[in-house]
């Protein structure tokens, strides 16, 4: 099968087509025919110094994928060949989702959105589930609070946008004046341009804050929470600010592969509540350039490679 690899830790250009064997499932475990991949910092991340992961023997980056099972192995009952699916299989352990094929155990996947096009599909797994596990499992974002979504147009903050809304919370978003109208279109009540305006200067009393900057942005949003508000950030948990008020809650948290939680995305999908924004389909070939595009930190949404 074809499947882009890493040769050497490094830049964009590092990544290659190679020729390479194609996996069998094992226990508990489903192949599936890759139809399109999404593309996510974290790709870049692992590709330039290969830090985070347990890397295989041939070191392959990506992780979501949407597409066709192909074959289960022993044990799999819930799915079956020709099934659509879609998941983020195996964080952060290697999953090579770069390729025509993928090994993945079954309860890292979830049947597709019915509603959505394999390319739309492949931008939801990882993004989507870390902007779930971030407001729901961990916030526990209720109807009628105030969450603030820094970064609300990229890729986790436009879905974050939107799962918010859908859980009856009132939405703040910073981003560039350029992708406000999209973030009301998304749903979002207020947008704050961030290059002119300091965002603990035009809102407070926010019950939540999901930050995908980290840094002093995490420390600065410290500042608009209510007492019993709670700040998730997460680049890394050195973002975690040295000292946190008694009042509020301040977390790190790294997505994990998770069935149930793709199950809820998939149905906010169905009911046209969570509709992912693909700026860029780039083939599988061309995944430098995937690469280049998203380094550049501008993409609105999501950047997916076509692989079937």
């Amino acid at each position: 099968m074809r499947a882009v690899v890493v040769e050497q830790w490094g830049g964009p250009e590092v990544l290659v087509e190679r020729e390479v064997a194609r996996p069998e499932p094992g226990l508990n475990e489903v192949l599936v025919r890759v139809h399109a991949a999404g593309v996510n910092p974290v790709d870049f991340k692992t590709r330039a110094s290969g830090a985070l992961i347990e890397w295989g023997e041939v070191p392959a980056v990506g992780w979501d994928v949407s597409g066709t099972v192909e074959a289960v192995g022993p044990g799999v009952g819930m799915f079956h060949p020709g099934d659509e699916v879609y998941g983020m299989p195996l964080f952060p352990r290697q999953a090579g989702a770069y390729a025509e094929y993928v090994v993945a155990p079954a309860r890292h996947l979830a049947p597709k959105p019915a509603n959505l096009t394999h390319v739309q599909a492949a931008a939801l797994p990882l993004a989507a589930l870390t902007a779930w596990q971030a407001l729901v499992d961990t916030a526990g974002v209720r109807a009628g609070e105030r969450v603030l979504v820094h970064a609300a147009a990229g890729g986790v903050g436009h879905l974050a946008v939107q799962i918010a809304k859908a859980r009856g919370a009132y939405v703040i978003g910073t981003a560039s004046a350029g992708k406000h109208d999209l973030l009301r279109q998304l749903g979002a009540d207020e947008v704050i341009d961030y290059r002119t305006v300091r965002f603990e200067d035009a809102v407070g009393d926010v019950d939540v804050v999901l930050d995908g900057l980290g840094g002093q942005n995490a420390e600065r949003s410290l500042t608009v929470l209510r007492p019993g508000g709670r700040l998730i950030t997460l680049p890394g948990p050195d973002d975690v600010p040295a000292e946190v008020p008694g009042h509020v809650r301040a977390v790190w948290m790294l997505v994990e592969p998770d069935h149930l939680g793709l199950r809820e995305i998939a149905a906010l999908a169905e009911r046209g509540a969570l509709t992912p924004v693909v700026e860029t389909v780039v083939p599988l070939a061309e995944a430098a350039k995937a690469h280049e595009i998203g380094e550049q930190g501008r993409t609105t949404g999501k950047i997916v490679l076509s692989v079937a």
